[in-house]
Parts: C-alpha cells; structure tokens; sequence
C-alpha cells in the first residue's frame, strides 16, 4: 500500500465526490481515480479494496469537519448565554453546509453501514465520539443547557440540515436560521435569575 498522505487525503476527497455525486453504488477505484485526476489504479495502490476505501471516507469526513480554534474561540471569549449558543449553532450548520458533498457522502455511507459491519463499526465510534466531544464542551465551557440540551439540539439540526441539503426548497436558507434560532430559544432552559 502507499502511503503518501496528501495522495491519499486527495483520493479520499475525491471518494467523498463520488458518494455524494453517484451514490454508494457508483463508488469504484475507476471513478475516485477519474475523479482525483490521477492514472488509472491509482486508488487501488491506496486502499485495499473497496471497503477499506468506505472506511476511510467515513474517517476523511469527519478529519475535514473537526473544528479550528476559531470555530470553538466563542466558548470561551463569549457570553454564557443563549445568544452565543444560537451563534454556535448556526455556525455548526453553515459549515455542515458549505461542504454539501461531504455530508451527502456520509448519508451514503451510513446507509451502506446497514449492510457492512466495519463500516458501521467506524461510524458509530465517530458519531458517538462527536456526540461525547459536544456534550462535553458545552458543559466545560459553562454554557447554559444540559447533556439532554445538546442533544436533543444534535438531533433537531441534524435533520434540519438533511432537509436543506437534498431538499433545499423545503426550508429556506432564512428559515434555516429562525428554525436554528428557534430550536436554541425552545431547547435551552436557562434557570432564573440567570
């Protein structure tokens, strides 16, 4: 196998592509290379064979998705309050979104985790990690909400973010925003006095 990682990140992205543009189906070595720009067999010297390229476009996702510092600077520079975590929500979506074909490609990939173990192995691991992550840097940094908080704002957003992604004239991109808003306000039970 080779191991050169910014071939392989390259291959992977373009395996996101594929995913998100033909389906879990339509996912070959041939098409990642064509894909990629790269000769012919070129994926084939990287993963060892199509389900090791499924895995590791599940890791590649969430290696593309994992926050900077920027993104996570509010929790500790802003208000404990409502509005910022509205803010962070929001951004949590608008980033989800600029990178439409990665989320797609994970809808793919989790359907094709029904049918291979491995791959549902992997995704569970990294859902439940990002799940962890989120839960507890939200009560680390003192935001208001708990554990069932975050939670149920995972799940709310998740599904909101499915729908502007393959069905965008369900919600508009403002509606998006009042409904982010809205989940925030409904969800986030601030005690008074507070």
């Amino acid at each position: 196998m080779r191991t050169n990682p910014e071939r392989r990140g390259a291959l992977l992205d373009a395996a996101l592509e594929v995913l998100a543009d033909d389906g879990a189906r339509g996912l070959t070595f041939r098409a990642v290379d064509r894909r990629a720009a790269v000769p012919a067999g070129t994926a084939s010297n990287y993963f060892g064979d199509r389900d090791d390229l499924l895995t590791q476009a599940g890791s590649r996702f969430y290696e593309r998705l994992t926050p900077g510092p920027d993104v996570l600077r509010p929790l500790i520079e802003d208000p404990k309050d409502r509005a910022t975590v509205t803010r962070l929500m929001q951004t949590i979506v608008d980033r989800i979104e600029a990178f439409r074909s990665g989320y797609l490609a994970l809808l793919e990939l989790r359907l094709e985790a029904t049918r291979r173990p491995e791959l549902r192995r992997l995704l569970t691991e990294r859902v439940r990690a990002d799940i962890d992550y989120n839960v507890r840097t939200h009560l680390e940094a003192g935001m208001p909400g708990d554990e069932t908080t975050v939670l149920l704002l995972y799940l709310a957003l998740n599904w909101l973010i499915v729908d502007r992604l393959t069905l965008p004239d369900v919600f508009t991109e403002e509606q998006g925003r009042t409904l982010v808003a809205a989940a925030v306000e409904r969800l986030l039970v601030v005690p008074p006095g507070s």
